[in-house]
């Protein structure tokens, strides 16, 4: 007689007998809760978030008040160097001649050091002999503000940022015709971007009056 192998029924696997007194293993299956759904929904939405703000300021350049939202304290303090974050935000002041922008005699604008918002212009910019950078008009006058200041028992007029409310230094009227003024600013509250970099921060709108100043120049 021939005996062929005939396959199981349960599709190849061997029953094995279990040894006496031995209970069956049963594996169950974890259904996750209702509230484990939420949790991980509520996070998927928050790194959503995240990602587009991220996404946002990455592809917004320039300055866009619309846009503009200040970092609270302790991420300005990480973000900004010592200095900067002293001056800007505790109306510290540097010491003159030693620091970034006194003499520096490049094209450009300056911009708020937090915000990015455009304070002043080099077109604007003259030597004071103070040993800070000194300016006689705003680039943008609706983005700086002037509050009086009375500490160190003296009476000044403090200059701050309109968006960013960054403390910048102080004006006055010791300037040179025809306004008057001296907007005399600490290089840590600014940041500058050089007139060829103007267009590729998206402050390019800037550009023609460079151009204008150095057909000036020519003639």
């Amino acid at each position: 007689m021939v005996h062929r192998n005939v396959p199981p029924a349960n599709g190849g696997l061997q029953a094995t007998s279990l040894p006496s007194g031995t209970r069956p293993l049963h594996i169950e299956r974890m259904t996750p809760s209702p509230m484990t759904f939420i949790r991980a929904l509520g996070l998927a939405f928050i790194l959503a978030g995240i990602a587009r703000v991220a996404e946002a300021q990455q592809t917004v350049k320039g300055w866009d008040p619309m846009h503009f939202k200040k970092l609270g304290d302790a991420e300005l303090k990480r973000s900004l160097a010592p200095l900067q974050y002293e001056v800007t935000q505790h109306d510290a002041t540097e010491p003159p001649f030693r620091n970034e922008y006194w003499d520096n005699h490049r094209p450009g604008i300056y911009v708020d050091v937090v915000s990015g918002e455009p304070l002043f212009s080099s077109l604007d910019k003259y030597d004071s002999g103070t040993g800070w950078p000194s300016f006689t008009k705003p680039l943008e006058p609706e983005n700086v503000r002037e509050h009086v200041d009375r500490s160190l028992f003296m009476v000044r007029t403090e200059v701050r940022s309109a968006h960013a409310d960054s403390h910048l230094g102080h004006v006055f009227d010791d300037g040179p015709a025809p306004g008057g003024l001296r907007y005399c600013m600490n290089s840590a509250a600014l940041r500058f971007i050089p007139v060829e970099r103007l267009e590729a921060e998206g402050y390019g709108r800037y550009l023609p009056l460079f151009q204008a100043a150095a057909r000036q120049q020519s003639r």
